[in-house]
């Protein structure tokens, strides 16, 4: 099921990826929910192999896509895998996917990559996707815990994804309702270290600062909303549900903890100057720049990458930019505009052949 809003651009070579996946063509369908597009990209897109369905809404959300989905497709499916439109999916991602089902997950979420390296602005999105999944997804995974899902390359089953998207409707962030209700009903989210889920990076400042806001803005809604039921859940013994709802939304943007972790190392010094407050400090400060470093795969550490740290303090500008603006991301649909019809991440060189 692939979410797509004003994606005329990107769509053709996504639907293209998706009808080429290594796996039984008659077991599984694609779905474009096209919303807003061009009359000439639907014609295009009804000349493929793909399922069509055409979505209008005075305020455009990706749950509402969803759910206008869930509510028109007739067939009976098993499993209900999230896409969006500029995402691509490595050869035998689906056959990755039935594997974890088969041996009875429920839901899975897949790695997401970078499409495309091709600006700063993109490195540094890559390197804080890589920290993400290592420490959220592959972390908690490895602690017993159920992993976050990120809004895509996410596979739920089907009946019961119906059915828990029925009752969101959310401007943004829908995902980390999804994710509440999923461990809420007992189960545990897979993190497929395995399956690569190409998504593109942004290139520029503005995009950087849009998607940002988006993100940051449903983190502290939902840190609001669910801080109580996530107690609740705790006290019943629904570990996975706290960690989800309370200590995943307390932790700020790795970018702002770039900057308040040395402020707090040299404010400490006229605060309390002593010796043991000092080094507690220094010692935070190693800690996160050394778990930020075990995130970043050996890959991407290039001149490229330290170019693009040369960005990184304009980046937490933008960031921190973005806490004047929550309240209007919370009500806003924030659109990101996509461009890359190919991936070309040069770290994964092998992509082509699988």
């Amino acid at each position: 099921m692939v979410a797509a809003y004003k994606e005329d651009g990107i769509i053709l070579s996504t639907a293209a990826n998706l009808l080429a996946l290594d796996y039984p063509a008659e077991l599984y369908t694609v779905y474009i929910l096209a919303d807003s597009f061009q009359p000439e990209t639907l014609q295009q897109l009804r000349q493929m192999p793909v399922e069509v369905i055409e979505v209008v809404f005075d305020k455009s959300t990706k749950a509402r896509s969803l759910n206008a989905a869930f509510t028109r497709i007739e067939r009976e499916h098993t499993i209900a895998l999230i896409c969006d439109a500029d995402n691509m999916l490595e050869k035998d991602f689906l056959r990755k996917i039935d594997g974890e089902f088969a041996r009875g997950e429920r839901a899975v979420q897949g790695k997401r990559v970078a499409k495309n390296l091709d600006s700063s602005f993109a490195i540094l999105d890559a390197c804080s996707e890589a920290i993400g999944n290592h420490i959220f997804r592959k972390g908690s995974n490895a602690l017993g815990l159920s992993s976050s899902v990120i809004g895509s390359g996410m596979a739920f089953d089907f009946a019961e994804m119906r059915q828990i998207m029925s009752g969101i409707d959310a401007t943004g962030g829908f995902d980390k309702i999804l994710q509440l209700k999923v461990v809420e009903r007992g189960h545990s989210i897979r993190y497929l270290d395995d399956g690569l889920v190409f998504d593109e990076k942004i290139g520029n400042s503005k995009a950087f600062g849009d998607q940002r806001k988006r993100w940051v803005s449903s983190q502290h809604q939902y840190l609001n909303r669910y801080f109580l039921p996530s107690i609740r859940q705790l006290l019943r013994g629904n570990v996975n549900y706290f960690n989800l709802g309370i200590l995943h939304n307390l932790v700020p943007p790795r970018s702002f903890l770039f900057v308040l972790l040395p402020l707090l190392v040299a404010l400490s010094f006229f605060v309390h100057p002593a010796v043991a407050w000092v080094t507690a400090s220094g010692v935070l400060l190693v800690l996160f720049l050394l778990s930020m470093v075990m995130g970043v795969p050996s890959t991407l550490v290039n001149k490229d990458l330290w170019r693009a740290l040369l960005n990184l303090p304009r980046a937490v500008f933008i960031m921190f930019g973005t806490l004047l603006h929550l309240k209007k991301a919370n009500k806003t649909f924030i659109h990101t505009v996509h461009t890359k019809t190919e991936v070309s991440n040069p770290v994964l060189k092998n992509y082509d052949k699988q």
